[in-house]
């Protein structure tokens, strides 16, 4: 049944969608933009198409049948998703209002996960009953398998493109690195869009089923992908100017040719990942691309400093969501 309820989470929903669109855009962005190659609003625009663009190509959304699995049945109620959303964007404007690139996948799901347990205590059944362990302990090992994959990756084709290029003119192999840096750019928002827009798909599609709209099994309603493709897209044409300059400069300098390489070294990981449906953080693997094309000039070409800064923001993403969650369900609970 379609209530006011109902559409206000959906509402939420698609807010969460657009918010993790500015909120990551640099994950897309911040390398181009940094080298130069796109100003700013030729690079959203670009990267926004290209979010977009995998709602054609990408139709099996394995990663948002793994969201929608988080939260055992049982224990969701459309309070737990309206909780567990309105603490995901929360986390997302803090870390964005400080230019933390943390992660707004691990968010929704931090966020999906503590206010289904906060449900499971009110049920005075154990919290950690309520939860799929095998999916969450899934994406807990990618906080540090995903940036790793990405900076393997990067580091291999850095020093492979190095050897091939070892006698090319440098002013010819840079030009020809920046039209390069056209293609990786835009493979990795393809890859980021087909990625992020299925967490927000599975949370929806979980939506409806509580409220009784369509049957558990049913197949996906087609608005769905369609408003989360198109939510996250928008978000990304806003922009997120902060996290740009925290990504494209403060981890390491980075050239066209090594932004090729990280923006290559993210795509592919996040095609790997999607196709397995695991849903992974983008602003991780993209990070540790970064970290992998400055390893290839010495280790002190990393700002050691501020990664270590990121990496406590993706360690507290998940038990502070869930917390943030928990709190905002027990107050749906006590004033309803």
């Amino acid at each position: 049944m379609v209530t006011s309820l109902l559409v206000v989470v959906i509402a939420l929903a698609l807010i969460f969608d657009y918010t993790n669109g500015f909120h990551d855009a640099a994950n897309s962005i911040a390398t181009i933009v940094s080298t130069k190659v796109l100003t700013p609003f030729q690079a959203v625009l670009m990267a926004a198409v290209f979010n977009f663009a995998a709602y054609f190509f990408i139709k099996d959304h394995k990663v948002a049948n793994t969201v929608s699995k988080i939260v055992l049945e049982h224990f969701v109620t459309i309070h737990v998703i309206l909780a567990g959303l309105i603490a995901a964007i929360s986390w997302n404007l803090i870390t964005w209002w400080f230019g933390i690139p943390s992660s707004s996948s691990h968010t929704l799901i931090g966020g999906f996960a503590g206010a289904g347990m906060a449900n499971a205590i009110y049920m005075h059944v154990n919290p950690l009953n309520a939860i799929e362990m095998h999916y969450v302990l899934t994406i807990i090992a990618y906080i540090v398998l995903a940036p790793f994959i990405g900076l393997v990756i990067a580091y291999l084709i850095t020093i492979l493109i190095l050897h091939i290029c070892k006698r090319a003119r440098p002013a010819v192999a840079e030009r020809w690195f920046k039209r390069l840096q056209l293609l990786s750019a835009a493979a990795l928002s393809f890859a980021h869009g087909g990625n992020d827009a299925q967490k927000v798909m599975g949370i929806l599609y979980v939506t409806l089923i509580t409220s009784g709209v369509i049957k558990s099994g049913a197949p996906m309603p087609e608005w769905i992908p369609l408003a989360c493709y198109t939510a996250i897209a928008a978000g990304t044409m806003s922009g997120g100017w902060k996290i740009v300059k925290t990504m494209g400069s403060k981890i390491t300098k980075v050239t066209p040719l090594e932004g090729v390489s990280a923006e290559t070294a993210g795509a592919v990981t996040l095609f790997i990942t999607e196709r397995f449906g695991i849903p992974v953080s983008t602003t991780h693997t993209i990070t540790g691309s970064i970290i992998g094309v400055g390893l290839t000039k010495r280790v002190s070409a990393v700002r050691w400093g501020v990664t270590i800064n990121l990496v406590w923001a993706w360690i507290i993403t998940i038990p502070v969501s869930a917390l943030i969650a928990g709190g905002i369900f027990a107050l749906i609970h006590l004033i309803g």
